[in-house]
């Protein structure tokens, strides 16, 4: 019998991980890796925003950050999609996956034969992706997204669409995301500028305080 998706992540992981409501869980105890960088990760954490991310959130944000040329966010996931060049038995890495609108695309693009994973740190986040359901390509791991738990040359590919902005450590993140890729692969990233003077900025500051 073909081992499972959670299986065949297991084994690509440089420690062991707890099997957590359907995800395994590198984080244990702890709400979020890293530092706390402002408001809007916090809200990743609530149990009211992963219920409405893909409808609402999601959409409405890249919106008004896009503005009315930019692509929807189907847009984006057929744009990323088509950057990474997936194929057939690839592994393929979705760094803040969130509820899994892009893992499950890539899931579909690898085959059953290739691995889709989707990384995040909000346990609420990884609870509605497991239970959107998808291909049985699909496996998801609660962790570091900056740190990444995986050996060298590991991926085909690494996905990081609208996150990165909101990392402690964007450049470590990045130094972290192209140990993991296997040479020749491919990386597709989608961020905005953290700006010290943007009024969102000032906002997720006073959060943090």
């Amino acid at each position: 019998m073909p081992a499972s998706a959670l299986e065949r992540l297991k084994s690509l992981l440089g420690t062991t991980a707890e099997t957590e409501n359907g995800y395994l869980d590198l984080l244990g105890t702890a709400d979020q890796a890293g530092p706390p960088t402002g408001l809007t990760q916090r809200l990743m954490r609530t149990t009211l925003l992963p219920q409405v991310y893909e409808r609402y959130w999601r959409p409405a944000l890249g919106r008004a950050l896009k503005g009315p040329l930019g692509p929807s966010m189907a847009g984006e996931v057929r744009l990323a999609t088509e950057l990474l060049e997936l194929k057939a038995g690839h592994t393929v890495l979705d760094v803040a996956c969130g509820t899994g609108r892009f893992t499950r695309a890539f899931g579909a693009a690898v085959g059953p034969d290739g691995l889709a994973i989707g990384l995040d740190g909000a346990r609420t986040m990884l609870a509605k992706a497991v239970a959107e359901g998808g291909p049985d390509s699909v496996a998801y791991v609660r962790a570091d997204a900056v740190h990444l738990p995986f050996g060298e040359s590991t991926v085909d590919a690494v996905c990081c669409f609208a996150a990165l902005h909101m990392f402690a450590e964007p450049e470590t993140a990045l130094d972290s995301f192209a140990r993991v890729l296997d040479p020749g692969g491919r990386i597709v990233l989608l961020t905005s500028a953290r700006r010290s003077r943007q009024p969102a900025r000032l906002i997720d500051r006073q959060a943090e305080s």
